[in-house]
């Protein structure tokens, strides 16, 4: 457990040079270690940097590597970036790409610079979704591998998961592409978040056009059924399922509960979002999620946002997630810069330092993953399926380029 740390004297988190090397010493304890040369990247590690599952690769991991590399080859401009782009670009590709228009594996077996077997084969919205962010970052740093798999993924989802009716992608289906009954916000989200990257690559008006519609259907047609708040899980009717995972309030994927960290991850795309599409609605809605956010979930005693709320408003799980504090942190930065409002500054300021006094690893890098309510680390796995501090890293880009956008130091 991280209990008697050192935690050096608090840096000024607004300053560009701050978020930037934090940025780089993220990526530094993936790197190099985390480079396999027969294809991809190791996506396993715990607190000291060991890799203790060589061979298991997630969609969502290798997905996200391409974006971290991205991101710091366009905030830094050091050709090993890019160089880990392509290679992870290429990984997508080759190894979960089952044929071009009928999508990617979500958990495969790799080894000896080959698929040895497929571990899950069902075809997933979430995944799409980041390789759509994939090849999208891909094209943003001039790689043009990055179309294809961008392409590949949209005309796949639009293909069979896209629901008219609704403006809402379906979830999830069985390898002959069956649709399960659960429908979810969290693919749509992240496909929002896809769609906007891929406009910024391309200029093609179809991928603004779905942003909008997604964010449109999530936060203000899902989210007017429950008060302005939005709910994870629902029904093929799309009617909220507050039975679904009950009893599973810590699912990776699927938890039960409100997600605080959704709110302010949603409030962050709005604001991202309203730079292309200015709507009045956008920013009312930021500031309502993100208030909600940090009135139900802010843990006043111990610091930090609790990772569920239910919806009687009480804390139906009370551990502390590094991606929640992440997208909190970016979100009341982007709102501050927008408004002006110095409580928006000052949430910032307040998640920064719970983060660099607790989630920081000062000692061996990286973001801890998980904390409990008193903010101790229980596990030695600092980095399983889907973490590799994309996250954290993605929250460092977001606001250096929304400073940079107003032109500020």
């Amino acid at each position: 457990m991280n209990t008697c740390r050192h935690i050096p004297p608090a840096p000024d988190f607004a300053k560009p040079e701050f978020l930037l090397g934090h940025m780089q010493s993220l990526m530094d304890f993936y790197l190099p270690q985390a480079i396999d040369p027969s294809g991809g990247h190791y996506q396993y590690f715990l607190d000291d940097g060991t890799i203790w599952d060589h061979d298991t690769r997630h969609l969502v991991s290798a997905a996200r590597y391409a974006v971290t590399h991205s991101m710091l080859w366009r905030a830094t401009g050091e050709p090993r970036y890019l160089d880990g782009l392509a290679h992870a670009l290429r990984f997508l590709t080759d190894a979960f790409c089952i044929a071009p228009g009928d999508g990617y594996y979500w958990m495969i077996e790799w080894r000896d610079g080959r698929r040895q077997r497929v571990i899950d084969d069902t075809r997933q919205m979430y995944g799409l979704a980041f390789v759509m962010l994939a090849g999208a970052h891909g094209l943003l740093c001039g790689q043009e591998s990055g179309r294809a798999l961008l392409e590949d993924a949209f005309a796949t989802a639009e293909q069979h998961f896209w629901l008219t009716e609704h403006g809402l992608y379906a979830d999830d289906a069985s390898a002959d592409w069956v649709l399960s009954s659960y429908r979810g916000q969290n693919p749509n989200m992240h496909a929002c978040e896809a769609m906007l990257a891929a406009f910024e690559a391309t200029g093609e008006p179809r991928y603004l056009a779905r942003a909008g519609t997604l964010a449109d259907s999530v936060v203000r047609k899902l989210g007017g059924q429950q008060g302005g708040r939005i709910c994870e899980h629902y029904d093929t009717h799309w009617a909220p399922d507050w039975l679904y995972n009950r009893h599973d309030s810590t699912n990776i994927f699927r938890p039960w509960g409100y997600q605080p960290g959704h709110f302010t991850e949603w409030a962050k795309l709005l604001l991202q979002l309203d730079r292309f599409d200015p709507q009045p609605w956008h920013l009312d809605k930021a500031r309502f999620l993100f208030d909600e956010a940090s009135r139900t979930a802010w843990d006043h005693q111990h610091g930090g946002f609790h990772y569920g709320v239910g919806p009687d408003e009480q804390i139906c799980d009370a551990n502390k997630y590094h991606w929640v504090q992440a997208e909190t942190l970016s979100a009341a930065a982007l709102l501050a810069v927008v408004t002006g409002e110095t409580r928006y500054q000052q949430w910032y300021e307040r998640t920064w330092a719970y983060c660099w006094a607790h989630f920081v690893d000062h000692e061996q890098g990286a973001w801890f993953r998980i904390l409990d309510r008193r903010n101790l680390n229980h596990t030695r796995e600092k980095s399983p399926a889907g973490k590799v501090d994309y996250h954290p890293i993605g929250a460092c880009f977001d606001v250096l380029r929304a400073r940079k956008q107003l032109g500020l130091r």
